[in-house]
Formats: C-alpha cells, sequence, structure tokens
C-alpha cells in the first residue's frame, strides 16, 4: 500500500480561508417555506378542478319519491276540541228561529242633509298626507326618485311618497318619465 503525501498547510493558508455558512439559516427556511405555500396555493385548484369527483359533494343516494308508506290509517289518539263539531240535535235551532236574511227596513232621510253639508265642507280641505317628489334618474326599469325624507329607487308596482302606484316608466320623445296611479307624470328635472 501506497502512503499519500500529506500536504503541509501552514498558517499563512489558513488567514485567506473563509469560513462556509451554514446552508439551512432561518432566513433561507423561510423562504424556502414561502415558496412551497405559493406553490401549493397556485397549483391546488387546479388540481381541484381536474379531480371534482373527490372535492364535490356528495348527494346521498336514496329513494327520491314522496310515495307515503303503504300501511293501513293510523287511529287518531287525541282531537283539538277546536276541530270537534257539536252533533247535537238539540242545540240546532228551529226552522223559525234563523235569522231572516230579507232586508225589509227603510232608513229615514232627517240627518242626511246635515252630514252633506259637513262633507262638502271637508272636500274644500287639502289632504294633508300629500307629498311631492322628483324623478332624478331612470334605469333598467327602475326609476330613481328624492324627496324630503330621501332618495328610493322604485319599479312599477312600486307605492310612491304620495300614496300612489308607479304605473309606467317609458320614454318619449327621447326623454325619460313615469306616470302614477293618480295620473301624473314626472319628468327628470335638468
Amino acid at each position: 500500500m501506497k502512503k499519500k503525501q500529506i500536504d503541509k498547510i501552514d498558517d499563512s493558508d489558513l488567514e485567506n480561508v473563509q469560513p462556509q455558512p451554514p446552508f439551512f439559516t432561518p432566513d433561507r427556511i423561510l423562504a424556502w417555506t414561502g415558496i412551497g405555500l405559493a406553490a401549493a396555493a397556485a397549483f391546488f385548484p387546479w388540481y381541484v378542478f381536474f379531480n371534482e369527483d373527490k372535492f364535490g359533494m356528495r348527494v346521498a343516494d336514496g329513494d327520491r319519491t314522496r310515495d307515503l308508506p303503504h300501511t293501513g290509517p293510523r287511529e287518531v289518539f287525541s282531537v283539538s276540541p277546536l276541530a270537534m263539531t257539536n252533533r247535537n240535535k238539540e242545540d240546532a235551532p228551529a226552522p223559525g228561529e234563523l235569522p231572516d236574511m230579507l232586508t225589509t227596513a227603510t232608513v229615514s232621510e232627517k240627518g242626511k242633509e246635515k252630514q252633506n253639508n259637513l262633507a262638502a265642507g271637508l272636500e274644500d280641505q287639502p289632504f294633508p298626507g300629500q307629498t311631492s317628489f322628483r324623478l332624478l334618474h331612470v334605469s333598467n326599469g327602475r326609476a330613481l326618485i328624492e324627496d324630503g325624507s330621501g332618495m328610493y329607487m322604485v319599479r312599477v308596482g312600486s307605492t310612491l311618497p304620495d300614496n300612489a302606484r308607479l304605473t309606467k316608466i317609458e320614454q318619449r320623445d327621447g326623454e325619460w318619465m313615469i306616470e302614477t296611479s293618480s295620473g301624473k307624470t314626472y319628468h327628470p328635472e335638468k
């Protein structure tokens, strides 16, 4: 056997040698963990997409009919007292005791004049519930209106602030307008 010759190392050579840093430093571990998580986040949705039989919702197999079981009817054990009807013959009214459904009385005209005078005075008085609103915009079959208490998105059939219903949203002469059940039409203000 031949002996290998060992080179002698001088102390001057040791001064020039740099220590090699360890491979597994906390920074490298954290960086590789982040790269691994990013790769998993990128590829996992594709894995689910191509293997949806493993990840889909499983519906329990079973009978999907709504047939009742083939058993006979069951006896009723408790019945609500409200569901019971009275079958006693002595409590039934006699044919002569039934109320007469034919109106045979007359009503006098005595109080009608006073009532008409009161009603005439009330008709001149303005209705307190009338509120006005304005049309701001119309889009996609809906209208945006505004009154003193806020803005509202309405469509045909909606109740408006003046207690009327919206009956039409249409475009006339290039301008949108809405029509209410009270017959009023509103155009957007410019």
